[in-house]
């Protein structure tokens, strides 16, 4: 995949699944870094599952990187609240 359809599929990824977990948008810049990390732990899970993983800006890789980085905010935001302290 290009850098560019990194960008964009990790945007509406990363967008998506902020909606999901936070029920809000995380910005414009941490949305792309979380769909393209997602898009990575994703492809890995699936590739573990005996799925196919990300292949360019299509449904099935916006679903996989949409599953991914919910994985990816579920454990952020574990860890997040357990190295808080007030």
């Amino acid at each position: 995949m290009s850098f560019l359809a990194w960008i964009v599929l990790g945007l509406i990824a990363g967008f998506i699944a902020s909606k999901i977990v936070n029920h809000r948008g995380e910005g414009i810049f941490l949305d792309v870094i979380l769909g393209i990390v997602g898009a990575v732990v994703g492809g890995w899970l699936f590739t573990a599952l005996g799925g196919t993983p990300v292949s360019g800006v299509n449904l099935h890789s916006i679903f996989v990187a949409v599953i991914g980085a919910v994985v990816v905010l579920f454990v952020w935001h574990a860890f997040a609240r357990r190295t808080t302290t007030y």
